[in-house]
């Protein structure tokens, strides 16, 4: 199972990350500050670091310069409320693999997590997602159904996505909120059913399943 080591100070933040990537099938660690960071990384036992700028004690280039001084080849995705040019830039020149900035949407994160873990390990990409009938073209976004094709909307895009990387599995609403809405989601929102009735309509009413009390399924 590929390990991912959280570097997060913020626990709300932390719990997030680890919830979406556990989701994902990501075996995950959290580490709150940055030498227990450092002393995670360096057993070797992790496949990608997510990392925090602002840590307690040593802060997020500290760490990063640390790794790869030791020649630690672990990729990293900064993931950071610092938005400026010579942050990014300074992060990136210190060794990091990617930069992203809070707040932030957890597909496009998931989104890089795979991409760098694909092109550390030259794994060829995944460009279609297919169950029974169905398929996601992930360059184009669209889907087909049987022989007719569907166009999208960005988030339902991101909501077939998910079913279709978890065929067969019960999804609750608050995984779906939390994979497609984000950290900042309403637990009440009903968002969720109006989203999945516009691809039931799309697809076919048949394509989602309703698991009463528990949530919804791609059979």
């Amino acid at each position: 199972m590929t390990r991912v080591l959280i570097v997060e100070d913020e626990e709300r933040i932390a719990a997030f990350v680890q919830k979406g990537l556990r989701a994902g099938g990501f075996a995950t660690t959290v580490a709150a500050d940055g030498q227990t960071a450092c002393d995670y990384a360096r057993t070797g036992g992790f496949d990608l670091v997510i990392l925090d700028i602002g840590l307690p004690d040593k802060d997020g280039f500290t760490v990063l310069r640390e790794l790869r001084e030791a020649r630690l080849t672990v990729p990293v995705i900064v993931l950071t409320a610092r938005d400026s040019v010579r942050d990014t830039v300074a992060g990136l020149e210190g060794g990091a693999d990617d930069w992203m900035t809070k707040p932030f949407r957890f597909e496009e994160l998931l989104a890089r997590v795979r991409l760098r873990l694909r092109t550390a390990a030259h794994v060829p990409e995944i460009t279609v997602l297919r169950s029974g009938g169905l398929s996601l073209d992930l360059r184009t976004r669209r889907a087909r159904a049987g022989e007719k094709t569907v166009d999208l909307t960005a988030r339902e895009f991101v909501l077939l996505e998910l079913f279709l990387r978890h065929p067969g599995q019960v999804l609750s609403r608050e995984q779906i909120l939390s994979h497609v809405w984000g950290y900042d989601f309403d637990p009440g929102s009903n968002v969720v059913d109006v989203y999945v009735r516009a691809l039931r309509r799309k697809l076919g009413a048949e394509r989602v399943e309703t698991v009463r009390g528990m949530g919804y399924r791609l059979p």
